[in-house]
């Protein structure tokens, strides 16, 4: 239950050891500098997981928090996030995976900000969360179950309404693209299944009967109405429809604002629900804007659609619910969809790559069949894709002939490869089940780029503009060149994974003219020449480091509050009596209303800035440099590198020019010094500072980086050296197993020969 004497946040940190059974709450309270949700997971790790410790050891932890707003009332305010070191990206460094569904909702309404789990089970577990009363329990009866079996054998045993949160087969193999699955679709990613397998982890089911304490109920309500009549357009805040309509000023074929006459739920409850032409001010409709499935999949999708779904408290409803009865043959399971990546990998991500090799078209019944099977099997499996890059992976070893070369030849017949070129679903359905059970050579294909591109010597890859991957350490493009250049590519080198930033994106694609979008941000960064035409760039300047620190910035604050990037922040709206202008102290207003504490939009982007410089530390003190040594404070020559083929590519047009969106190599280094110094780093480095640790008030962690000499103040030389005097050294990793190593030894099929073997 809420602590009464805690508004927003419920109070209590639950901990887990699941090596010693050991149950045990503490206050929220220290963690509240760091606001909750990434702030707060980020911190525990910081603090309590040793560096190079191995993703898969009992001393790894994993850490669910949600932030003040989730489950207050705020709209979009459902998300969850989980922070555990990385099990497919170089150096294994401290990641953070988002999911929505209902997890948050009801690990708030237990009474809990957040959840860490430590150790590990010697047999199969589940968590049973009921408010105060939680237990570990066997979990023996679903170990080797799929996701949504586990979801209805717990759900019958636990109660209906509790939310169930668990691991598939890839989690229980250990495969590093594992991922967590709660609400049917609603996944978290990053390899976080795998470490829940090796801890024997199989699911967390959460129940709450509580509720949370909001300062001003009044005026959460307020300016929930208001959000929805005036500012909240479509899913990615697109902001206006995609078709022409009466009463739009603007449309744009590419909006996610889709609802039109005689488009339809065509398998609603009790007859087809039309989606119609909702406009802005009307709260009650606002749920019927975007129709994915129909965006994802086109006309075809439409007679299979029940209903859109979303995540708790979210009026926008992204996630696609469809009856697609082929799909119970194809895959096991005739109710389907979801939103993004799993709703349209082989349209999105195979169809042109496979080219000849597949006679598929976008946009036809077989796409969708294809699609929803895919779709449904990984949701199934836990089976996560590094934002698309294992369907990118899998036609590109399809197509070079790579799988004939490096498969054994009695796996590589296995499957019909013929038929997967005449769509059959089956076989793609064959071929996720058989990378999930990572007991063979294809099953490395799941270990993620670095890993199975070394074993198969095809390292080149990276460096294709069909790979997609923008960063050597592991993961592909999100919203990157493609997407307001500098500004995009800049957000995709800081983490270590993806980025996940729609803060950028969603003004890019909101369908509003550029013109009007030029306008905004002058207003917001300074000038018209922050935000470019689509393939028309130019060279990088100050307005453009101020939007890319802004989208990195409120990306982390939406990701620590816990609300939905995915349309938040609210910088554009679709009512044209505010001239398109949205509300970006609309956080901050809720933040206030909802915890009592009078903030403003500047102060919670600083505390934003300091949980990136968090993060940032914890990837200085865990990155190895080249001779290997754990700690390394130069991030812009071992972190920050971009791939080479978005500044090779269109190699007859020189960047900046009308028609590309390729990079410049010298523009790109003068951007990220730029976003240095917008964050107080080092302009060199890409580092912290003790300036800047200071300036974001965290003296433990500038301790603790000038103790290990990770402080590249010059004016810090003494403080760096009389802390290294007193014995700190250079740490090794927590297993003398090298990485490489460790991935073979997971793998039965690790001594199987590929083509780097054979080389």
């Amino acid at each position: 239950m809420a602590d009464e004497k805690s508004y927003g946040w419920a109070g209590k940190i639950l901990r887990v050891d699941l090596t010693t059974g050991s149950i045990t709450t503490e206050p929220t309270d220290p963690y509240k500098g760091y606001i909750g949700g990434m702030g707060l997971a980020n911190k525990i790790i910081y603090d309590e997981v040793p560096v190079g410790t191995d993703p898969f050891a009992p001393e790894s932890e994993i850490v669910f928090a949600v932030g003040p707003l989730t489950a207050s009332g705020v709209p979009l305010a459902g998300r969850t996030t989980v922070s555990f070191l990385a099990t497919y990206t170089t150096d294994n460094l401290v990641v953070d995976a988002h999911t929505g569904g209902m997890l948050g909702a009801k690990l708030k309404f237990a009474g809990y900000d957040g959840l860490v789990l430590q150790g590990s089970s010697d047999t199969p577990v589940y968590l049973n969360i009921n408010d105060d009363q939680v237990a570990i329990k066997d979990a023996g009866f679903v170990w080797g179950l799929g996701t949504r079996e586990t979801a209805e054998v717990l759900n019958r045993l636990e109660g209906a309404s509790a939310c169930v949160a668990s691991i598939g087969k890839a989690g229980e193999s250990l495969l590093p693209y594992a991922c967590l699955i709660n609400s049917r679709n609603h996944s978290a990613g990053a390899g976080l299944g795998a470490i829940m397998g090796s801890k024997k982890l199989k699911a967390i089911v959460v129940e709450g009967s509580g509720s949370v304490n909001v300062a001003d109920p009044q005026a959460v309500a307020e300016l929930s109405d208001y959000m929805l009549r005036e500012i909240v357009g479509s899913n990615n805040n697109h902001v206006v429809p995609s078709t022409q309509q009466e009463w739009a000023e603007y449309f744009d074929p590419g909006s996610r604002w889709t609802s039109q006459k005689g488009l339809t739920w065509g398998l609603a409850e009790g007859g087809a629900i039309e989606t119609g032409e909702p406009k802005p001010g009307d709260i009650n409709t606002v749920g019927y804007r975007c129709m994915k499935s129909f965006k994802d999949e086109g006309p075809e999708a439409e007679k299979y659609t029940i209903k859109m779904n979303g995540c708790h408290s979210c009026p926008i409803h992204c996630h696609s619910d469809m009856r697609v009865p082929a799909n119970r043959e194809n895959a096991g399971y005739e109710i389907t969809g979801n939103t993004c990546v799993p709703n349209f990998p082989f349209t999105a991500y195979m169809i042109k790559m496979l080219g000849d090799k597949t006679t598929i078209e976008a946009g036809t019944e077989a796409a969708l069949l294809m699609d929803q099977a895919i779709g449904t099997t990984v949701d199934d499996l836990g089976l996560w894709c590094n934002y698309g890059q294992l369907y990118r992976d899998i036609a590109h070893c399809i197509v070079t002939d790579t799988f004939k070369e490096v498969l054994p030849e009695d796996e590589y017949r296995q499957f019909d490869w013929d038929a997967l070129a005449n769509g059959e679903p089956k076989v793609m359905v064959q071929i996720l089940r058989h990378i999930a059970a990572n007991d063979n050579e294809m099953s490395f294909l799941g270990y993620g780029p670095i890993v199975w591109t070394q074993r198969w010597n095809d390292a080149e890859w990276f460096d294709t503009t069909e790979s997609c991957l923008i960063n050597y350490r592991g993961w592909p493009v999100h919203h990157a060149h493609e997407s307001q250049a500098q500004v995009g590519c800049l957000p995709n080198m800081l983490f270590n994974r993806d980025p996940m930033i729609h803060s950028h994106e969603n003004l890019h694609n909101c369908g509003l003219p550029v013109e009007l979008k030029r306008e905004i941000a002058a207003e917001l960064w300074g000038g018209e020449d922050a935000l470019d035409a689509d393939k028309n760039y130019t060279p990088m300047n100050d307005h453009k480091a101020n939007y890319a620190w802004w989208s990195v910035v409120t990306d982390v604050l939406h990701d620590s509050l816990t609300v939905c990037n995915w349309v938040w922040p609210m910088t554009m709206s679709p009512t044209s009596a505010r001239d398109y202008r949205g509300d970006l102290d609309l956080e901050a207003k809720f933040y206030t209303a909802v915890t009592g504490e009078d903030v403003t939009t500047d102060e919670l982007y600083k505390r934003a800035a300091k949980i990136m410089t968090l993060q940032r530390a914890a990837t200085v003190r865990g990155m190895r440099d080249e001779a290997g040594t754990i700690g390394c404070t130069d991030c812009r020559n071992v972190h920050d590198v971009m791939t080479s083929w978005p500044y090779d590519k269109d190699p007859d047009i020189p960047a900046f020019t009308e028609g590309t969106d390729k990079m410049d190599r010298a523009d790109f280094q003068t951007g990220l010094t730029m976003l240095y110094e917008k964050f107080g780093w080092d302009p060199v480095l890409g580092c912290p500072t003790a300036e800047c640790l200071d300036y974001y008030d965290m003296p433990d962690v500038k301790a603790d980086l000038a103790k290990r000499g990770l402080l590249p103040d010059v004016g810090n030389k003494a403080q760096v050296e009389a802390a290294q005097a007193e014995g700190a050294q250079p740490e090794t990793a927590a297993s003398p197993m090298p990485a490489a190593d460790r991935d073979l030894a997971r793998n039965p099929a690790g001594k199987a020969a590929g083509k780097a073997n054979a080389a």
